[in-house]
């Protein structure tokens, strides 16, 4: 098996990064409006506020997620010491071969990196198997910050520390 390589999204590669997500959502039966999606696809717009990260597998971008630092605007969760993990998606055809492990792995080493105290993240309730990456890496669930940004989206909040406080 290949090894993953993870790195900031260059700018050549914001579409594919973008269309990888949308199409990463659906496949996991999101139920996307034409808004978020291209909320989503808008990679550039959340590269000038967070690190958009890239995973390679077979010389391929095969995943992304994006890692929102400490105090940024992008935080779905107000915490000043928490990072927050958004946007996580891995092309259909390589899950469940460590890609989103490896992005997950690699915001919380920024987090570390940067100081934070936690990691934060929203999930939908039927992305299980994110669930299950989540609970492996030791994110716990969080609800009293689980939130509904529009109705019919219930998004169920996680949390992992990694600093002390």
């Amino acid at each position: 098996m290949s090894s993953i390589e993870v790195r900031v999204a260059d700018p050549a590669e914001y579409p594919l990064v973008g269309e990888l997500v949308v199409e990463a959502y659906r496949t996991v039966g999101h139920d996307q409006d034409s808004e978020y999606n291209d909320y989503i696809r808008d990679v550039a717009a959340r590269a000038s506020q967070s690190s958009v990260l890239v995973g390679f597998l077979g010389g391929a971008v095969v995943g992304t997620v994006t890692y929102v630092p400490p105090a940024s605007p992008m935080a779905e969760v107000e915490d000043p010491a928490g990072a927050n993990v958004r946007m996580l998606g891995v092309d259909a055809s390589v899950r469940g071969r460590g890609v989103g492990e490896a992005l997950v792995v690699a915001c919380i080493e920024r987090a570390r990196a940067d100081g934070a105290l936690r990691v934060r993240l929203h999930t939908e309730p039927f992305m299980t198997a994110a669930q299950r990456l989540y609970g492996r890496l030791g994110f716990v669930r969080d609800p009293a910050h689980d939130w509904t940004p529009v109705p019919g989206v219930n998004l169920l909040a996680y949390v992992l520390d990694v600093g002390v406080e």
